[in-house]
């Protein structure tokens, strides 16, 4: 992104000069490489900050008005609001999000002494399961303590941004895209145990290799009702492993336990759903071996792996999902490929040789296309950091 256009938009945006020059800053999408719908379960995640994300450009202003602008929302205009009205507003649209950063940053007991005026861009495509609404958060959240030296650690803001989802916009995520979009580093996957939030980060050898993100374009929405029943399928399948495993959760079994125990779940969904709760966090943990043995290609089947168990065992795929993944393991130079997010649509990724991506996204394109009769779009992701200022 040309960092001088942001800046002339700004000015052109807040010709009044308020204070001074605003500050830039950039957030990250982030995709998951392996481990989905284990963090609800107790298990662990492994999701790496993406080069695609949000830029912000912030200045202090010297009342009590904050104003926002989104250059991917240009028809909403200029939204504001003061910070003595930090309730959700239905009318606000996106600035939801950031609202309700600043109020839970409140809450911490770092008062704002005055408002600020803002200018967001944003390159992660809308309902593709890249954390847009994540990384939006963390954005707002370093903005906001650097402007004011507010001095909180990242994690205090992770688990903020944790808060506006599900206090403040009213969806029941986890803490994997804040974490992994405020914590990430350059060239590494995150090992996370989303109980405990100790982590682990894992080096990525990628340098022959991108990672191809390949977006269905069927718009996922996460506060789909399959969602909340995948979770409540889980809960249930808990409750009968209890009766004679001490656990407080699925993520804690191991896979002799639950073959050793799964007699005790009599209803063939309930099974098939805890079957991947329990394999999905094992291979997360073997994902990160793998990559210490520097074995790229162990990582990719496992990969594979967990596509068949979210397609046969959790049922979150869909024909999209499906056809992309199974077009990119035909594809010459294809390590491994699975969905990614919560399913239902959105995304799937690649690691692909460098060299093969050119066909690679020719050739999936393709028969995508046939197949589902729309085009899905493409990405060449690099791993980056987390949520910062630009120098």
């Amino acid at each position: 992104m040309n960092l001088h256009f942001l800046f002339d938009t700004f000015r052109e945006i807040y010709p009044q000069k308020e204070c001074d020059d605003p500050k830039a800053f950039f957030s990250p999408g982030r995709i998951n490489l392996i481990g989905e719908h284990t963090d609800y379960n107790g298990g662990h995640v492994f999701p790496a900050a993406i080069t695609y994300g949000t830029y912000g450009l912030a200045r202090k202003r010297s009342d009590r008005l904050v104003r926002m602008f989104s250059m991917n929302f240009e028809e909403k205009g200029i939204i504001e609001f003061t910070l003595d009205d930090l309730n959700y507003k239905s009318h606000h649209h996106w600035v939801n999000y950031p609202k309700g950063m600043i109020r839970f940053i409140q809450e911490l007991g770092k008062e704002l002494p005055c408002g600020l005026e803002v200018l967001i861009y944003g390159n992660i495509p809308n309902g593709a399961g890249l954390s847009s609404s994540a990384s939006l958060e963390m954005l707002t959240g370093v903005m906001v303590n650097e402007l004011y030296g507010f001095q909180l650690e990242m994690l205090e803001l992770v688990k903020a941004g944790k808060r506006v989802e599900n206090e403040f916009i009213g969806v029941k995520s986890g803490i994997m895209d804040q974490f992994a979009i405020g914590m990430g580093k350059d060239n590494c996957g995150i090992l996370l145990n989303c109980n405990t939030l100790k982590y682990e980060y894992a080096p990525l050898p990628l340098s022959e290799y991108k990672i191809i993100i390949m977006n269905t374009n069927k718009r996922r929405v996460l506060s789909d009702s399959k969602y909340n029943i995948r979770r409540s399928e889980c809960e249930k399948a808990l409750k009968l492993i209890q009766q004679e495993c001490k656990v407080q959760s699925l993520g804690e079994i191991t896979e002799e336990e639950f073959e050793a125990y799964k007699y005790l779940i009599d209803n063939d969904v309930l099974q098939k759903r805890a079957r991947h709760a329990v394999y999905e966090n094992q291979r997360t943990l073997k994902a990160l071996q793998a990559l210490k043995n520097d074995d790229l290609k162990g990582f990719g089947r496992l990969m594979n792996a967990s596509h068949v168990s979210l397609r046969d065992d959790y049922e979150v795929t869909g024909i999209e999902l499906d056809s992309l993944v199974e077009a990119a393991w035909k594809q010459e130079g294809v390590v491994g490929a699975r969905m990614t997010g919560a399913g239902f649509g959105g995304c799937a990724i690649a690691i692909v040789k460098e060299e093969m991506v050119e066909k690679f996204i020719f050739e999936v394109g393709k028969e995508y296309q046939t197949k589902i009769g729309y085009q899905a779009t493409f990405y060449a992701a690099s791993i980056g950091n987390g949520t910062k200022a630009i120098e």
